[in-house]
């Protein structure tokens, strides 16, 4: 599945007139994401991104737009603070399916810390573009 969301991804392009925008830098690896979203009345109504990035970094993004889209804002912070427990956190403990859906298949980043910087890119990009900071977000390199 990773490697079909970095080979086709799913709402790859700019949306015209996007409401929210962001840009995302990750300089350890040259991950690089310009997302668009377009809210109204506290719902995602489209998302897209433009970038370049490893296969991790591009599948993230395309699975977290086509997980997100229909969403509102509040259900979208909540599936980043489901996802970002799960790419961090040190337990073995099985991933739930159900919980998770697609995104359980980047579960197995938390195991290699590079990894993870790459899989989060996207989700720290849209909680930028979603709180309408205006600065470029930057995956620390430590």
């Amino acid at each position: 599945m990773i490697l079909d969301h970095n080979n086709s991804p799913r709402n790859y392009g700019v949306i015209d007139n996007p409401s929210h925008y962001a840009e995302g830098d990750n300089p350890l690896c040259g991950d690089h994401i310009d997302l668009y979203v377009s809210v109204d009345d506290d719902i995602i109504k489209d998302v897209s991104f433009k970038g370049k990035g490893c296969a991790i970094s591009k599948a993230s993004a395309s699975l977290m737009t086509s997980e997100i889209k229909g969403k509102t804002i509040e259900e979208a912070n909540s599936i980043f603070e489901k996802f970002h427990d799960m790419i961090t956190t040190n337990s073995e403990v099985m991933i739930d399916i159900d919980k998770f859906g697609k995104l359980a298949v980047l579960a197995g980043v938390k195991k290699f810390p590079l990894r993870v910087k790459c899989a989060s890119l996207a989700w720290h990009t849209l909680s930028a573009a979603l709180q309408q900071k205006m600065e470029k977000v930057k995956i620390s390199t430590e």
